[in-house]
């Protein structure tokens, strides 16, 4: 049996490293798991020689985590997983503060890494999650993981 458990979370929730790990090894009675891969994203400080200021999260919770669910259910069974977690947080965030959590456990490092990697890239581009990038050259709407469109003000 798979355990996934994905949040979006407010700013300011917190979030304990142990209590992840121990849900995601907390089902394996049989001690399968092997390892566990973690990825923790904060918001930057600087992005192209711009100082950010805030990176404004936004969603509507039901249909993102439904998003979430379903790429940590695709890369469990792809991968062979025995638990994929994923927490998103959406506010106004500073640089240093969290915004993502994705943890993955399984068998050996063999399949945890690809797995992480692939979460991360699939959250990045399938969950909409919108993001609006306070810089000291203007603000920027963040589309995907990379590309900045400014955003135009009346």
């Amino acid at each position: 049996m798979v355990f996934v458990n994905v949040k979006i979370l407010d700013r300011g929730e917190p979030i304990s490293i142990d209590s992840i790990i121990n849900d995601l090894v907390r089902e394996d009675a049989d001690h399968l798991v092997g390892g566990v891969g973690l990825f923790i994203g904060l918001v930057k400080g600087e992005i192209n020689g711009s100082t950010v200021t805030s990176l404004e999260y936004s969603a509507i919770k039901e249909v993102a985590e439904k998003a979430l669910n379903h790429i940590a259910y695709e890369i469990a069974e792809k991968y062979g997983l025995q638990g994929v977690l994923i927490y998103h947080r959406i506010g106004d965030l500073k640089p240093g503060e969290t915004t993502l959590i994705i943890a993955v456990a399984g068998k050996s490092r063999v399949n945890v890494m690809p797995a992480l990697s692939e979460a991360l890239e699939r959250v990045k581009k399938e969950v909409p999650v919108f993001k609006l990038e306070h810089r000291s050259d203007g603000d920027y709407w963040i589309i995907g993981d990379s590309t900045r469109i400014p955003r135009k003000t009346s």
